[in-house]
Formats: structure tokens, C-alpha cells, sequence
């Protein structure tokens, strides 16, 4: 009796504290737990990066964006300032918000980290004032940095080990005589980043497309059996959405003819993460949108879309760029929730905008949000750009709770360096696993 009275009396203070996923405006993200899936899209305005906690506890981090902050136009209105401030460089401020955010008792380390593709606002930047590493191989910037920090476990990219899809991209800088050029260097210091740190125990390794066996998870995968991460694109290669079988999108290339040559953006990485009935999509930059000079087969999306089906949240191929989000994709995947990791006034196209938020490609709901919304882009687009989104500005959180039912967009501030709850969307209810 007296058990039961005491019960009684904690049930009401039981009920107050707040759940895993009852994030509280003004107070710290409530931290990951077992059984939940957390996607953090990091907001340095320095490009793209988003971290990963999966279900387990396995953790990846996917692209580590940072722009040349000696090139004048990263310091011009035409781009995102950095997040939270210049104290930390772009790469500094990534490894704080890890940190921030590891599962409790966990080793400060990453499962697995990804590059979608080399530009400078996903994998890194060399520049002159960067830092250098320990023994002085390469510069410290975007992923590089990153790995200084918190050591990687398995690195992918698209071009593990000979660099050579679709020519040898040193020998293609070469030839456009840009060999002194910042994004040569880049690519330089990569590779002598990975080759360095291969032989210190990191594993890097060529992104399969089709596979589901490349990233899973680490500890308990027994006990996550609806949980897994489907490699939809590699270079041109895109999968079918059949086994782990793929067709070769591009045309065979004539490396003499540097117009058969795909551009960097198509050649991007793609995924999709699948929790039960949740599926969430990133592709890094692939395009979609065929402009007047373009071969057709610069529009991967088609085929991605195909192959993938719906999904509940997606991010915006290419940061919601002119080029990228075609009528295809979204009519196709229908997601619940976009996400913009945007850092220009590039970002959204005002096109792209309108067919996300059309009724006419498909019914129902839909919730934008944006890591930063420069105030180029309200003078340009106008107030569609505030009836379009329901956060502007911000880290965003998806935090899926266990099972893969029900999900919420949880915003953190990115101005300050504890990153408190800004705004919370949700209940989402993911959509039904088709029969």
C-alpha cells in the first residue's frame, strides 16, 4: 500500500521531465539515447556538414565544408557569415558540435565519415593561413581538420584509390592550367591527408553504389534489424532500386574530349537512410535540371528518384541551387520535410522553391527549412521566402524516435556555442512502407 501511495505521489513529477525528444526552447538539446536515429545538419556558413548518431550509437559524419576564407567572396553578402563566430575555424566549430552532441560514455571518435564529392564547401579548402598537420604533410581545413580532432575510422569518397573517374582529375586541373589554383591544392592536400592517415589505421575506401553493407552498424546491429544505409550513387554509377544492382548513367568518356567529361556535381555521392518506416534523403550536389549546352545525362536525379521512391525527409540536392530539386524528384519523393544546408544567395532558386511548395507536383503538407537565409535572397524572392518556411536560420535536428514512426525537426541556435532549442516541429508520423 504504502508503495502504491508513494507511486502516486512521483507519478506527477515523473511526467514533468522531459523525454528525449520534448526538446525545451531556450534549453540543451536532450541527448541521444539508444534506439533513436539523430540527423544534425551543422550550420558553420562555411558549407555543408551534417552528423549522424545512428540507433546503436554508431556515428558518421557526412562532408566537412570549408570555404576559403582568404577569397573575397566568402567574406561578401553574397555568402553566409561563419557560425557562431571567427574564433574557431569552420572545421574547429564542426568538431565542437560533435563533441557537443556524442553519445555519453563513447569514445571521442567517428565511426565513419563521407565526402560527396571535391568542392571546397564539402571536403575542405587549402589556404594559405590554415594550420598544418602534426608532422606538417597537409593543411588543416574541412575533413582534414575535422580528422585532427576526432579521429575517423573509415573514410569514403568517390575516388578511392587512383582519383581517375572520369580522367585523372590531377592531369584534368592540369590541362585547364589551374594547377595553381586553390582547388588543386585542395585536392592535393586531400590526398596526401588520406595517404597519411592510412598508414596511421584511418580506412579509407571507394562509396559502392548499391550496397547496403558499407555503412552499418558498429554495435549492436542484432537488436536494429529495420535499420540500414542504402548507397544510391557513386560517380555515374546510380542504383536500380532492385538487389544491389546499378546502371552506369554516363555515357562512356572520351578522354581526349574533355566535353564527355562529367563536372564535379554530378559526379556526387548519394544515400539514403531507411528506420523502419522513416527514409531520409542526402545527395551532396548531383543536379537534376538540364540548362541550354548540357548533355541530357547531367540530370541524375531522374534516375535516383526512380530507384529511391518516397521519402519523409529530404535535402536539397546542390543547397536548393538552380540546377538541382527537378519536377521529377519531387513529385517522386514527396517528402514530409526539406532541408536546405544553404550558405548563398544561390540558395533556393527561386524555381526550385516553387515546385517544392506546389500542390501541383504532390498533395498534402510540406515544412522548409534553412540553416541560413542571407537577406539577398528576401530581396530577390520576396515573401514566399517566409511563407515557405517554418526556420530560417539555425542547426537542424531530425531526431527519429525509436522504431522509425515518428520523428521531429528540432532548430539549435547557432549563434551561441551551447546551441539551445530555438524552435520544435513535430510529431511527424513517417509515411508507410509500401507492400
Amino acid at each position: 500500500m504504502k508503495k502504491i501511495l508513494a507511486l502516486a505521489i512521483l507519478l506527477p513529477f515523473l511526467s514533468l521531465r522531459p523525454k528525449a525528444q520534448e526538446a525545451i526552447i531556450g534549453q540543451p538539446l536532450p541527448a541521444w539515447k539508444e534506439g533513436y536515429l539523430d540527423l544534425h545538419h551543422i550550420n558553420t556558413g562555411r558549407g555543408s556538414s551534417a552528423y549522424y548518431i545512428f540507433p546503436d550509437g554508431t556515428t558518421m559524419l557526412l562532408d566537412a565544408g570549408e570555404m576559403n576564407p582568404e577569397n573575397e567572396r566568402t567574406r561578401s553578402p553574397r555568402n553566409s557569415v561563419i557560425r557562431p563566430d571567427s574564433s574557431k575555424r569552420a572545421y574547429e566549430w564542426i568538431v565542437h558540435y560533435i563533441r557537443h552532441h556524442l553519445p555519453a560514455k563513447q569514445d571521442i571518435k567517428l565511426d565513419y565519415a563521407l565526402i560527396t564529392h571535391f568542392h571546397d564547401d564539402h571536403y575542405g579548402c587549402w589556404y594559405s593561413k590554415a594550420p598544418t598537420s602534426v608532422k606538417g604533410e597537409y593543411k588543416l581545413s574541412g575533413i582534414a581538420g575535422v580528422n585532427e580532432l576526432i579521429p575517423i575510422r573509415q573514410l569514403f569518397d568517390r575516388g578511392f584509390p587512383d582519383y581517375n573517374y572520369p580522367v585523372d582529375i590531377s592531369t584534368l586541373m592540369k590541362k585547364l592550367n589551374i594547377t595553381d589554383s586553390s582547388g588543386y591544392k585542395s585536392l592535393q592536400n586531400y590526398k596526401t591527408f588520406v595517404r597519411a592517415n592510412k598508414d596511421k589505421g584511418m580506412k579509407p575506401a571507394l562509396f559502392k553504389a548499391g550496397s547496403r553493407q558499407q555503412i552499418v552498424l558498429q554495435y549492436k546491429p542484432r537488436q536494429f534489424p529495420e535499420f540500414y544505409v542504402q548507397n544510391v550513387k557513386a560517380n555515374g554509377l546510380i542504383w536500380t532500386g532492385k538487389d544491389s544492382s546499378v546502371d552506369q548513367h554516363f555515357p562512356a568518356v572520351d578522354t581526349g574530349n574533355s566535353k564527355t567529361w562529367p563536372d564535379e556535381n554530378p559526379l556526387s555521392l548519394a544515400l539514403a537512410i531507411h528506420y523502419g518506416p522513416f527514409i531520409y534523403y542526402t545527395g551532396g550536389d548531383n543536379p537534376g535540371n538540364v540548362f541550354y549546352g548540357d548533355a541530357p545525362w547531367r540530370d541524375v536525379e531522374t534516375a535516383m528518384a526512380t530507384a529511391i521512391g518516397e521519402v519523409d525527409v529530404a535535402t536539397m540536392d546542390h543547397h536548393g541551387n538552380r540546377d538541382a530539386v527537378n519536377e521529377f524528384l519531387v513529385k517522386t519523393f514527396k517528402p514530409r520535410v526539406w532541408i536546405g544546408q544553404t550558405w548563398s544567395s544561390d540558395h533556393p532558386g527561386r524555381e526550385v522553391l516553387l515546385r517544392m511548395t506546389t500542390l501541383y507536383l504532390y498533395p498534402g503538407d510540406r515544412d522548409l527549412f534553412s540553416t541560413n537565409m542571407l537577406e539577398a535572397n528576401r530581396i530577390v524572392i520576396g515573401p514566399l521566402i517566409d511563407r515557405s518556411y517554418k526556420s530560417q536560420q539555425g542547426h537542424i535536428v531530425v531526431r527519429v524516435l525509436p522504431g522509425g514512426k515518428t520523428y521531429y525537426v528540432i532548430i539549435l541556435d547557432d549563434t551561441r556555442i551551447d546551441m539551445p532549442v530555438k524552435a520544435v516541429f513535430g510529431p511527424y508520423t513517417s509515411k508507410l512502407k509500401k507492400s
